[in-house]
């Protein structure tokens, strides 16, 4: 479950460096110092308004080849019960048995299988997500957001994607909420750091 947001001003400079200077090469997501990647959501609360959280705690990694793009790819593990939506007795419902129960399923995961570029900057990646304990391909359109050096010396690229998660997919029953509840968007910010 998850929400989206702008990056910060620092990557929207990296925006005006040629995608022909850039290089194949694996970048880890910058969590670090201000959070310059979000895992987010938004669910509709009863058809009425939306509830929109994030997961906090979460690492990964993706591989981008601005002469390859078929080969991208990327990777990331999430702490579930660092949900958070600003409502600490909400958060503990949503994290109970009721709905993600993160006692027993602490972890979160997504593994690409493949993408498939689409334009200019854009493309879907197709890959397993895992949630709940329960393993779903799914596809997320995406967009490169920009890539260059940054005022440290660090080269980024970053990127962002959308979809559409139903929740039955991954055995967490909505049956007694409205249906505009069954469903969730979930949003992804990612900016990584070149290694």
């Amino acid at each position: 479950m998850f929400k989206k947001t702008a990056l910060t001003a620092a990557l929207a400079t990296t925006a005006l460096v040629p995608l022909a200077q850039a290089q194949a090469a694996d970048y880890v997501i910058d969590t670090e110092d201000g959070q310059h990647a979000f895992i987010q959501f938004k669910i509709s609360h009863l058809g009425f308004s939306y509830i929109l959280g994030s997961f906090e705690d979460f690492s990964g990694q993706f591989s981008y080849d601005p002469d390859a793009p078929a080969a991208a790819s990327a990777n990331l593990e999430v702490d579930v019960a660092s949900l958070t939506t600003n409502h600490a007795e909400r958060d503990k419902h949503i994290k109970s048995d009721d709905f993600l129960d993160v006692a027993e399923y602490p972890t979160a995961s997504f593994t690409s299988t493949g993408f498939e570029p689409t334009g200019e900057d854009q493309g879907v990646l197709s890959g397993e997500l895992t949630l709940h304990g329960e393993t779903r391909a799914i596809e997320m359109p995406v967009t490169l957001l920009g890539e260059g050096e940054d005022p440290w010396g660090n080269y980024r690229a970053g990127f962002e994607g959308s979809t559409t998660l139903a929740l039955a997919d991954y055995g967490i029953d909505m049956s007694s909420f409205p249906e505009p509840m069954h469903e969730l968007e979930l949003n992804v910010t990612f900016e990584g750091i070149r290694q």
